[in-house]
């Protein structure tokens, strides 16, 4: 059973090795995570996922692999499985009060108590709804399917109908942290943890766990240490392309703004318009009354921010080439000199393009932002954003 989990979680895409295999074997054959079928999930996971991307895959291949456990019935699991004294005793010990477990005692046993289900198994010959003895449905019981007893075990039924029931396989938490489905704030968060760089500021907030004991066993009573708590010391400039061609996109790049006011302590962000040029705003219900210079926040901001453009660079050829291209207004030097002046001063720089990446090569201002960029123009995928994480991270 184990080995065929090892594969499905191969054949999915999980770069598991047999290391993690053979330590996955070595907890199990402790007893660490095998009375419960969630511990021994949970266990399984934290032995074999590495990366938060893959923990919808492992779902999936967790439910392939244990598939039609809970589907038994009762009589098949008595039937085929044999059940170990220690398993059973652990079991009970874990769910059972004290009183529960003297009575199970003065019925004869755990041995007693599996012939009288056994003999109950046997007397039910048919079909049973309701009731809280036979196992059925709809019932009190605590076996069978759609009833409603709140710590029921769920026996041939293929999803739920009241929610109580205590474990609901298939349930995938982690679904939306697959690198191959839709983008949202949540997974956007994890790819742009891959730009960090720790630093330790402001007052004493963290409990400095190895000075605490040293100092502790050092003088022999409690002494507390404390440190400085880490921050992301990574400083972000962010400038997002709005109206126009972008208003499809406004949700994504809003996910992506939150994420990022999330993750980044230094965060400084302007908007613009298809290309940067002489100016740049904070608000834009007041973009022509309040503009910044652009020359102005380079002066500002030194090179050791990273710079992120956010746009689908998708305009006319004009405007980013020529002055007095751009469709608003007249720009006396053209937006390829603002965007040289831009990478000249971040060379830690990218662009982040919503438009899918098979589609660049169609419109040919993408393709000259791109070579502006050095070709560090990644898609919004969270593919394309670890991408460039890595690359702002160099």
């Amino acid at each position: 059973m184990f080995i065929n989990f090892f594969h499905n979680l191969r054949k999915s895409g999980i770069p598991v090795s047999l290391r993690e295999y053979l330590t996955f074997l070595e907890a199990l054959s402790k007893n660490i995570g095998t009375y419960e079928i969630e511990n021994f999930y949970i266990l399984a996971r934290t032995i074999m996922v590495k990366d938060e991307r893959h923990l919808d895959r492992f779902d999936i291949a967790f439910s392939h692999s244990f598939n039609g456990l809970d589907e038994l019935s009762l009589e098949e699991v008595i039937s085929k499985t044999e059940l170990p004294d220690n398993w059973l005793k652990k079991l009970a010990e874990k769910h059972l009060s004290a009183e529960e477990m003297a009575e199970i005692k003065s019925l004869g046993g755990f041995e007693k108590l599996m012939d009288t289900l056994k003999k109950r198994l046997e007397e039910q010959k048919a079909r049973h709804q309701g009731g809280n003895k036979w196992i059925g449905t709809a019932g009190t019981s605590p076996f069978g399917a759609y009833g409603y007893n709140p710590e029921g075990i769920r026996i041939g039924q293929n999803e739920t109908r009241h929610k109580r029931a205590v474990k609901v396989w298939d349930k995938r938490n982690f679904k939306n942290l697959d690198d191959t489905i839709e983008i949202g704030t949540r997974n956007i968060k994890v790819a742009l943890k891959r730009l960090r760089k720790w630093a330790r500021d402001g007052a004493d907030e963290e409990l400095d766990i190895d000075k605490t004991i040293q100092s502790t066993a050092e003088n022999g009573y409690l002494d507390v240490k404390t440190r400085p708590e880490r921050r992301n010391a990574v400083k972000v400039l962010l400038f997002l392309d709005v109206g126009g061609s972008m208003d499809p996109y406004i949700k994504l790049v809003e996910e992506l703004f939150s994420a990022a006011r999330s993750e980044f302590k230094h965060l400084e962000y302007f908007y613009f318009h298809n290309c940067i040029y002489e100016g740049v705003w904070k608000d834009n219900q007041r973009r022509w009354t309040e503009q910044i210079p652009t020359d102005e926040i380079i002066r500002t901001y030194g090179n050791d921010y990273k710079c992120i453009c956010v746009g689908d660079a998708s305009m006319s050829p004009y405007e980013i080439a020529f002055p007095g291209g751009a469709n608003e207004h007249y720009n006396a030097e053209s937006g390829q000199v603002w965007l040289d002046r831009i990478r000249s001063q971040w060379p830690n720089s990218i662009w982040i393009n919503p438009v899918k990446q098979n589609l660049w090569g169609y419109t040919q201002s993408i393709e000259m932002v791109k070579d502006i960029f050095e070709d560090k123009m990644v898609p919004m995928t969270l593919e394309g954003l670890e991408k460039g994480m890595k690359e702002l991270a160099r």
